[in-house]
């Protein structure tokens, strides 16, 4: 009846725990850092963006004045002195050169900005030093776009024929991303080893309880049935114990009752047994003489006799299918009471008594309660001294049976319920039919009270089963 957990290994509920918790937690933690990744590529990109229109606004009118400047140191030097390069007044776009300026410095000293002045034309007016080739390979339109190796915003002049672009690589972006991936995904591999033996020992002390049931179960065997006490349980592992210790209480009754009935019947059973031997013994000795077939057979008759007693005993001490029923008591008692009023010996001598009010209901099983009454009527009808024997129900869930004959005295009365006792040399005793009724009122959380004498009488014996109501 082991349930021994190995202390390590593949197969043990430890280890399995510490996988399993160690899974979820790396799946648990992976997602995570996915949904954080994915947050942080939407917030760097978006603040890039964000950087990009701030730039490209704040030196558009700069690179326009850079560029008008350019445009007329190119046509004083040309000889071209009648300023038409300086056709910005009239809200129409410079003519295009024949080749982009470049700047010759940035507009801001901080920032290496990486930008360039279109017109309507696509045609390049300024862009700054720094530029390389085909870095605004994108169609011409205001808002942002992308081309394998930058991002360009475009806005166009709110007067001029002219669009100013601003790039920025996406290596800053992919970098700034791979920072903030490596930074949450290295230490969860730094982290799980240790994780992974924190939550192996955790497993292996929280279950160490489990170890120490199953431990207190092993010792268990048909000599000892005791219950398992572990303090400090889990509430699951706590219903486990209770079920445990239900069974095994189950299995110790089962056991007794086992015991109890080889007890009995070799106690009970070998004196009609030699009686019953000797008998046919001495009639096939003498002829089968009647006087020796008849002895054998009230011989028999007793074996037969005492061994329903003890199958009715061993049923009652298992307890085995014991209803819970409402019962009417009357109809219980008169259902009795036919069973021997069919005896012409006993009829006369058996009185019923039964409420004029209604009918008395209790919980119970009508088979034991009625095999409990039969015992009590048999004994009383034994014992009575060939008087009056009475059956009566009393409120509020009362049964009585009374006899008036010699009675017992106190030292007897004490010991009546016990199995096999004996109160004088020519009397079997009450003793086995009272341990049924006992056993059957205590299997009904019920009460067994014996009198002798009866309330009222001066002698006697009286024995009552007070059941619980219904």
């Amino acid at each position: 009846m082991s349930i021994r957990l190995p202390a390590g290994g593949r197969d043990s509920l430890a280890g399995r725990l510490t996988r399993t918790l160690i899974l979820w937690v790396g799946g648990v933690w992976l997602l995570c850092v996915f949904a954080v990744v994915w947050y942080v590529d939407r917030e760097i990109n978006h603040n890039f963006d964000n950087e990009l229109v701030e730039v490209s606004h704040r030196m558009f009118d700069m690179a326009v004045q850079e560029l008008d400047k350019l445009q007329h140191v190119s046509g004083t030097g040309s000889g071209s002195g009648n300023g038409s390069s300086n056709g910005t007044g009239n809200g129409t776009a410079p003519a295009a050169p024949t080749e982009p300026l470049v700047a010759p410095k940035q507009l801001f000293s901080e920032d290496a900005v990486i930008y360039q002045i279109v017109d309507l034309h696509e045609h390049v007016l300024l862009r700054s030093a720094e530029t390389p080739a085909d870095t605004f390979d994108v169609p011409l339109a205001a808002g942002f776009a992308n081309n394998p190796t930058w991002r360009i915003y475009t806005v166009r002049h709110p007067t001029l024929g002219l669009y100013f672009q601003v790039a920025d690589p996406l290596d800053e972006r992919r970098r700034a991303l791979n920072r903030t991936l490596f930074g949450l995904i290295i230490p969860l591999g730094a982290v799980l080893p240790l994780l992974a033996l924190v939550l192996r020992n955790v497993a292996r002390t929280e279950l160490r309880v489990l170890q120490q049931m199953s431990g207190e179960i092993e010792k268990r065997s048909g000599a000892d049935l005791s219950p398992i006490a572990l303090p400090g349980l889990p509430r699951e592992l706590r219903t486990v114990g209770d079920h445990v210790n239900r069974l095994l209480e189950r299995l110790s009754q089962s056991l007794d009752v086992e015991r109890a009935l080889a007890a009995n019947a070799a106690h009970e059973l070998r004196t009609p047994l030699a009686a019953a031997r000797l008998r046919l013994q001495t009639a096939l000795e003498h002829d089968l003489r009647r006087n020796d077939v008849q002895a054998a057979l009230d011989a028999l008759q007793m074996l037969s006799h005492r061994a329903e007693k003890l199958l009715q005993l061993s049923r009652a001490e298992s307890g085995a299918s014991l209803a819970r029923a409402r019962i009417d008591l009357v109809q219980l008692v008169g259902t009795v009471a036919q069973e021997f009023w069919q005896d012409p010996l006993v009829s006369e001598r058996l009185a019923l008594k039964v409420p004029d009010s209604a009918a008395p209901m209790a919980r119970g099983d009508v088979d034991a309660l009625a095999i409990a009454l039969r015992n009590l009527v048999e004994n009383a009808l034994r014992y009575g001294g060939g008087g009056r024997v009475v059956m009566e129900v009393m409120a509020p869930c009362t049964l009585a049976v009374r006899d008036f004959g010699a009675g017992v005295n106190e030292a007897q009365l004490r010991t009546l319920q016990q199995r096999h006792v004996r109160h004088s040399s020519d009397r079997a005793g009450y003793g086995l039919g009272l341990s049924i009724v006992g056993t059957i009122v205590e299997k009904h959380d019920a009460k067994l009270v014996l009198s002798s004498p009866p309330v009222g009488a001066a002698h006697g014996f009286e024995a009552r089963i007070v059941l619980q109501p219904a």
